[in-house]
């Protein structure tokens, strides 16, 4: 047996704040111009927005809206409680793509007959059985932690919560990889100055771990911390800063495979990092939900300017009874992997991120994104028939 822990973090966290400003943009740019080349990235300390990055587009967006928005949407509307998204100042430095980088990407540029990769790099899907929304269990329970915290928050059932706040579930496996039982949980919530520990505690039990992890779970007491440190009043930006791409174990899988070279959040779907992650998830989700294994790792990686893959790699972990070479046939025939391929089969170019960029890019029950379509199932067990009558 073994434990594995994953973490997941609010929407009020300085660092997905940064994240979802970074979308926000993305989507701003995307609903006026779909062909839009965006790479925005934020910070954000006491007080201060910077915006900066590479952005090519025929839209008109105005940044200092959208972000003053998002911020207030969040909750910080007041220096006290970390930022107010009314008064911050916001300093905005964008300059256009290279052109180095625009001739690879962009279809007949010069040598370039079709849409190569943004930039080299490699990616990670993911998909396995242990939940309905076929991903690991610690990341999925730990999301929805957070995602209770932020509904008792905004539903004023916790009047003194603030928008700042991480989880963290502990599960114990068995030697197969097969969840057993939640053996520790840790919450950190900020928080008025005047509520007491005890029932900040109480109220978190109550609302929040019990309506959340299911009693099958529970066969032991788990260890439960709940702030640690005995008080989180100072939160937000005014606690710590913010940047965009600094919590991509988040996003994805909560460290349960590997994570790729890049972060998602702010990037159109011409960056690799981003849309090929999305099409190795729907790739993997599609193959375990097929029964062609009971869990899929697949990595792909790609060189700028290059349009197919250098390289696709699968792990089932022992669970296919189909060798990895035939399920890379399989693979091959049922989906496209070069950029325009993805952009296409997924329809990336709408403005669909800003949602992406709190509580995971993968295994949402609450949005229905591209990439979690089980659409090719079907299409995978008859291919699935025809490589077994092979044998």
């Amino acid at each position: 047996m073994f434990l594995f822990t994953s973490e997941s973090v609010s929407s009020g966290h300085p660092d997905k704040l940064c994240d979802q400003l970074s979308d926000a943009l993305l989507d701003a740019f995307l609903s006026q111009d779909p062909l839009s080349r965006v790479a925005v990235e934020c910070f954000i300390t006491t007080g201060l927005v910077v915006v900066g990055g590479e952005v090519t587009s025929g839209a008109q967006v105005d940044i200092q809206a959208v972000v003053r928005k998002k911020l207030k949407d969040i909750g910080y509307t007041h220096p006290d409680i970390g930022l107010d998204a009314n008064s911050c100042a916001v300093l905005v430095v964008l300059n256009k793509q290279s052109p180095d980088i625009a001739q690879g990407v962009n279809e007949n540029d010069g040598d370039f007959q079709e849409q190569g990769a943004g930039d080299q790099g490699l990616t990670f899907g993911y998909a396995c059985n242990q939940t309905n929304e076929y991903m690991p269990l610690p990341i999925v329970l730990s999301h929805k932690l957070m995602q209770a915290l932020a509904n008792a928050r905004h539903e004023n059932v916790m009047t003194y919560l603030r928008p700042d706040a991480k989880a963290q579930v502990t599960v114990k496996y068995d030697e197969n990889r097969k969840p057993l039982a939640v053996s520790a949980i840790v919450i950190s919530t900020q928080h008025h100055p005047s509520v007491s520990q005890e029932q900040i505690r109480s109220d978190i039990n109550k609302y929040i771990i019990d309506a959340v992890i299911p009693s099958n779970l529970l066969p032991e007491t788990p260890t439960i911390y709940i702030n640690p440190t005995g008080r989180f009043v100072v939160g937000g930006p005014k606690g710590d800063a913010g940047l965009t791409g600094r919590k991509i174990i988040v996003d994805t899988y909560g460290g349960w495979v590997p994570h790729g070279g890049g972060a998602f959040s702010g990037k159109d779907p011409s960056k690799i990092d981003r849309s090929a992650a999305y099409m190795g998830r729907y790739i993997a989700k599609n193959c375990v939900a097929a029964g062609l294994c009971d869990e899929m790792e697949i990595q792909i990686a790609y060189a700028i300017g290059v349009a197919a893959p250098v390289s696709v790699k699968v792990n089932t972990f022992g669970t296919s009874e189909l060798s990895n070479d035939t399920l890379l046939s399989i693979i091959n025939e049922t989906f496209g992997l070069k950029p325009k391929e993805i952009i296409q089969s997924l329809n990336l170019l709408q403005p669909i991120y800003e949602k992406t960029a709190v509580y995971g890019h993968f295994g949402r029950s609450d949005i229905e994104f591209p990439w979690e379509s089980l659409n090719k199932v079907n299409q995978l067990i008859e291919c699935k028939k025809k490589q077994l009558a092979k044998a």
